[in-house]
């Protein structure tokens, strides 16, 4: 029999984990929102019940793990909750909006024995697994300096129209916590641990309490340095962009491929795509294709029928959050005056 999965949250995103995990061929038992008219929508379209009540959802069997897509603020308690219940637990990204409140999860799931990942597709994604190999193999020499943008355009609805986005106390901050960490991760995982950060954020456009363009400087325990660019105010919005330069080259990346590869040896063969990268993740929250959150799924079932790792299990999902944080306790300090 399929794992049964239950899924809470009920919006955009969690349209998408549905649509991955039947793709993924998981069983559906049932939905929670706090909308309960959203959950019943979803388990109409889905299969499975809709629970008023998420110790409703918990409770029922069969049930093996919770998707949970709700506001981030919300992921470790929820998490925590299912994790008590036996369940194992796979969380959209950040894992949480403070690295405490992450900590607390991790705990929960270890003591517990259950299976927790997080959801950053990235790590799955056949172009960018090409990638770190490459750099790990030592292809791109010794990294020395990356830049990172996160261009994205997000209209003004798309603030007014949540009771989440942009608040600290349920988002954590906006362009850098919700757009920008996967481009966090990208960069943790391709150069490997942050030692120090400076930042600043700003609300340029957005009638929103957090930040709509932040701005990092990034320090890696290899002696690389990195800027990083998050916005939610770039009209009409832009792929991803990511480069990396090394002792034997340059590579880079728009959205998920690798569209360049300038290396003193030839570069190997698949490295490069051949595909041009449309810019439609920076001009929409909408996920049309489900196929990496599918692989990442996927993934995760095979951790629980395995006992192995997920791609991403919950002790590196803290490390985004950390840096995240970091990057806004540096913004809030104040900076040099100009005469």
């Amino acid at each position: 029999m399929a794992l049964q999965a239950g899924f809470v949250g009920c919006g955009n995103i969690t349209d998408t984990h549905a649509r991955a995990a039947r793709e993924a061929g998981l069983g559906i038992a049932g939905f929670h929102g706090r909308d309960l008219a959203k959950a019943e929508a979803c388990a109409a379209r889905f299969g499975g019940r809709a629970f008023a009540r998420y110790a409703d959802l918990l409770a029922h069997r069969p049930l093996d793990l919770v998707v949970i897509g709700t506001p981030s603020a919300l992921h470790a308690e929820q998490g925590i909750a299912a994790a008590e219940s036996g369940l194992h637990v796979l969380t959209e990204k950040p894992i949480d909006v403070t690295l405490a409140k992450g900590e607390a999860l991790v705990a929960a799931a270890e003591r517990a024995g259950v299976r927790l990942g997080v959801l950053f597709q990235d790590r799955l994604k056949p172009e960018l697994v090409r990638l770190r190999e490459f750099v790990a193999q030592g292809g791109l020499g010794r990294p020395l300096l990356a830049s990172a943008r996160v261009k994205w355009h997000r209209p003004p609805e798309y603030y007014s129209a949540s009771n989440w986005r942009g608040r600290t106390a349920l988002d954590g901050g906006a362009a850098l916590i919700n757009q920008g960490v996967h481009t966090v991760d990208l960069l943790l995982w391709l150069l490997g641990k942050v030692t120090r950060v400076k930042g600043l954020a700003a609300t340029t456009l957005h009638a929103i309490e957090s930040e709509d363009v932040a701005l990092a400087l990034v320090e890696f325990a290899s002696g690389a340095v990195a800027t990083l660019e998050a916005t939610t105010a770039a009209w009409p919005g832009y792929p991803r962009r990511v480069e990396i330069s090394g002792t034997e080259g340059t590579l880079v990346v728009e959205g998920d491929h690798v569209v360049a590869a300038d290396l003193r040896r030839p570069a190997p063969a698949g490295l490069v795509s051949s595909g041009a990268e449309g810019g439609v993740a920076g001009q929409t929250a909408t996920v049309a294709d489900a196929t990496p959150h599918r692989r990442m799924i996927e993934d995760f079932v095979r951790a629980i029928e395995t006992g192995s790792t997920p791609a991403c299990d919950g002790r590196e999902g803290l490390r985004s959050v950390a840096v995240v944080e970091a990057v806004y306790r540096a913004a809030r300090e104040p900076g040099l005056g100009v005469a």
